[in-house]
């Protein structure tokens, strides 16, 4: 997995091995000497365009420095499309976009969240890269999501900005068992016109749901 720990002790050598000091490359690069420290104690990774800067300052490759992080294969490969400005990012592993989520910029996030999205991402997923991505971006995904892997902490997080329909579905996988009915605990606090409660006791009459879900319905009205 990348990291920016082992990308700062790089550039803090190749820095040294220049004989500059932390306020001589900031200058160089338009920065503060305190961002560059950051950089060095591995606190923060630079803005892409920053990262081109640094290559043309001590003369290395854009590769160089990012394979200085440790980067998996896949991380590599979109830090180099990043680097270049290709549209086409794509990702092979969702622990790739993950690993990198906190040094990307949200709309190229959500790109690669996007694209991978196409080939199923899984709501629990998500919530790794909510804190990273605005909330429209959070909820395009989750419309496009599967809800395999779910815990109450997670549905209590993202009911709140998920659409009608995206409840809905929630509700039609509880009915279909592919979701635990008690989920239906937490779903009934965001009904939002959705009128569950009718629906749930028609599902206990006909046998979908168990008739604790009626009792279900008392507490949450």
């Amino acid at each position: 997995m990348f990291s920016i720990e082992k990308f700062g002790i790089y550039l803090s050598r190749l820095r040294k091995r220049a004989d500059m000091t932390q306020s001589e490359l900031a200058d160089r690069l338009n920065l503060t000497r305190q961002a560059v420290s950051r950089y060095e104690r591995g606190e923060s990774f630079p803005d892409i365009s920053v990262l081109v800067k640094i290559a043309e300052v001590f003369a290395v490759s854009t590769d160089e420095l990012i394979n200085a992080g440790g980067p998996t294969a896949g991380e590599s490969a979109i830090l180099e499309n990043v680097v270049n400005g290709r549209e086409d990012i794509l990702a092979g592993e969702f622990s790739d976009i993950a690993g990198l989520a906190p040094i990307l910029r949200p709309s190229v996030l959500e790109k690669l969240a996007k694209n991978f999205s196409k080939k199923g991402i899984d709501i629990s997923e998500i919530i790794s890269l909510a804190e990273y991505l605005n909330d429209e971006s959070v909820t395009s995904l989750l419309h496009d999501a599967e809800f395999k892997e779910i815990d109450y902490e997670i549905l209590e997080r993202f009911l709140p900005i998920l659409s009608t329909q995206s409840r809905l579905n929630i509700f039609e996988n509880i009915l279909a068992g592919e979701m635990d009915w008690h989920f239906l605990r937490v779903l009934m606090r965001y009904d939002d016109g959705l009128l569950l409660n009718s629906w749930v006791e028609a599902a206990v009459i006909d046998g979908v749901l168990p008739e604790e879900c009626l009792s279900m319905l008392k507490t949450s009205g």
